[in-house]
């Protein structure tokens, strides 16, 4: 019986050897698939690090380095939460909120100069919403932009009209003509090497609606003003200065569902 137990307590410490032997050799297969995957994961990831930090940051634009982007972004996301109330109401105090979604102050009794913003978006040509680094605020034209005096010094008056609250660099109510060439030709993308933020464009055939369009010709908003609007040469002129163009696509659109 002695003899017995001792064979059979023999056979049950091998079996377990056997079971310990498996499962490490198991084991060690498992490591050695592993470890490629993870050093190729790690590789992946620093690979995806080196690369991203290579990359224009998001608060410079190659192509058109005067833009101050965290500001346009800014100024698209406030143009983009207007009300229906804040764009429908009396002329004179839709335009105040555009200038403030713009980043610009109500500035009607300053000094052309110093801050003046009594014609911004109550012309043909005063559209153009452009948030631009400070450092290109002082630009001048040197003659590329049609129809721009020469010079066209706005950099202390961009400084005295910007509200800050919306980021780094200023705004201001640019000239859009010359926006319907591709690229763009007019003094924000030319003299400031700037995007616009937004542009304003009355919406035909009508030209009671104007809507609020990005650099890419995206809707952002529109309005319908009641009240004293710009004279309709004034808004007809709007039109056809970005007729043909990208800018103009969503103001037709617009004015054709308001027929």
């Amino acid at each position: 019986k002695k003899i017995k137990e001792e064979i059979t307590l023999e056979a049950a410490s091998k079996s377990r050897m056997k079971i310990w032997s498996f499962a490490s050799l198991s084991l060690a297969f498992q490591i050695q698939a592993f470890t490629p995957a993870l050093v190729s994961k790690t590789f992946c990831l620093t690979q995806t690090s080196l690369f991203a930090s290579s990359m224009p940051t998001s608060t410079e634009d190659p192509e058109y380095p005067g833009t101050a982007v965290e500001r346009m972004l800014a100024i698209r996301e406030r143009a983009k939460g207007l009300t229906t109330e804040q764009l429908n109401g009396e002329w004179e105090q839709v335009r105040k909120n555009i200038l403030w979604a713009g980043g610009l102050k109500d500035l009607p009794n300053a000094l052309p100069g110093q801050g003046y913003t009594g014609h911004s978006f109550n012309d043909y040509n005063h559209c153009d919403l452009t948030a631009m680094k400070i450092e290109v605020s002082v630009n001048e034209n040197d003659g590329r932009v049609a129809g721009i005096a020469l010079g066209n010094q706005l950099g202390n008056g961009i400084k005295i009209a910007s509200l800050e609250e919306l980021g780094p660099g200023g705004s201001w109510s640019t000239c859009t003509n010359g926006c319907n060439k591709n690229p763009p030709q007019d003094v924000a993308h030319v003299q400031f090497r700037s995007r616009i933020a937004f542009k304003l464009v009355w919406a035909p055939p009508s030209f009671e609606t104007f809507v609020l369009v990005d650099d890419d010709g995206n809707l952002l908003n529109q309005g319908t003003p009641t009240g004293v609007l710009p004279h309709i040469s004034q808004r007809q002129q709007n039109y056809r200065i970005v007729a043909g163009s990208k800018y103009a696509i969503e103001a037709e659109n617009v004015g054709q569902q308001c027929v």
